[in-house]
């Protein structure tokens, strides 16, 4: 039922809480306050029966809830906060899944750059290898016209 219809209804209040028993939940107002637990006191249909009702209601809540429909209510809220623990966790799974994701990165970077480094040593070391093998070549093809320089002058000499 809307609030408008039980206005006239719950100007008075009953035992707020001292009146609830300790088995019964609280129950949280549209803008999460504990709502007290009143009862009709006027002659009517819904006399003596129990309600929640904001301390604001009318003037800025609005909220309002048959006692016996407040289960439904309880069992909602309670829904919503698994709901809200379940999205919590998630999303702090999802953080550190995040962070790890950041840490792999960095740690991809680190030996991509290694393997660079390495690439230009490796380069390196080639040139210099080649290098000395282009210099033992020459070393080698000195010696050798050296030692046959020498021997093919003496042989033309001789031949002419």
């Amino acid at each position: 039922m809307a609030m408008s219809n039980h206005s006239e209804h719950s100007t008075g209040s009953g035992g707020s809480g001292s009146s609830r028993s300790k088995n019964e939940r609280q129950v949280l107002c549209y803008h999460d306050e504990v709502v007290p637990l009143r009862v009709v006191r006027f002659n009517g249909p819904t006399a003596g029966k129990r309600f929640y009702g904001c301390s604001y209601w009318p003037k800025t809540c609005g909220f309002f809830k048959w006692a016996d429909e407040v289960n439904e209510i309880h069992d909602l809220q309670y829904k919503c906060f698994e709901k809200d623990t379940e999205i919590a966790d998630i999303e702090m799974n999802n953080n550190m899944l995040e962070e790890k994701v950041k840490r792999q990165k960095e740690i991809i970077s680190k030996q991509e750059d290694q393997i660079q480094e390495l690439a230009i040593e490796n380069t390196e070391m080639r040139e210099g290898l080649l290098s000395a093998k282009c210099d033992r070549t020459l070393t080698l093809a000195s010696v050798v016209s050296w030692v046959f320089l020498p021997l093919f002058f003496c042989l033309f000499r001789v031949v002419m």
